[in-house]
């Protein structure tokens, strides 16, 4: 079964079985991310995609530090330079390709990483915990 959900930016997922799917070209590198909520055990939470130099990532969009959401506007979530994710809150760094933070107060933390593919000119949601809600 497909349906389409629309996010933040305007933007339409198509929901495809257990996984979602966007466009590869939707997400640029150092740019918006895409928003977008998944389904945990007992509750639903915010989460997002975002292109890096390294690839595609993709995490559940929460600070470690405290649990709040990461993006100072929806889908600002790099620094200014573009290389970094970035904690609006408290200013906390992440590295985009696997989440571990690299300075701030969330030291020796990372963010939950969800599983992502990209294939072709698609990303999907193929983590094994998190479905898309």
């Amino acid at each position: 079964a497909r349906a389409v959900a629309n996010t933040t930016h305007g933007q339409s997922l198509e929901l495809v079985c257990a996984g979602i799917f966007i466009e590869s070209t939707e997400i640029s590198i150092g740019g918006l991310g895409l928003r977008f909520e998944v389904q945990g055990k007992d509750q639903t939470l915010p989460a997002f995609i975002i292109r890096h130099s390294q690839g595609v990532s993709g995490f559940i969009n929460r600070c470690a530090h405290r649990e709040l959401e990461l993006d100072w506007s929806p889908g600002h979530f790099f620094d200014a330079d573009g290389r970094q994710i970035v904690c609006a809150t408290h200013g906390a760094l992440y590295d985009p390709s696997d989440g571990s933070c690299t300075s701030g107060p969330c030291r020796g933390q990372s963010l939950t990483l969800l599983a992502v593919q990209e294939t072709g000119d698609k990303i999907y949601l193929v983590d094994p915990v998190y479905c898309l809600k």
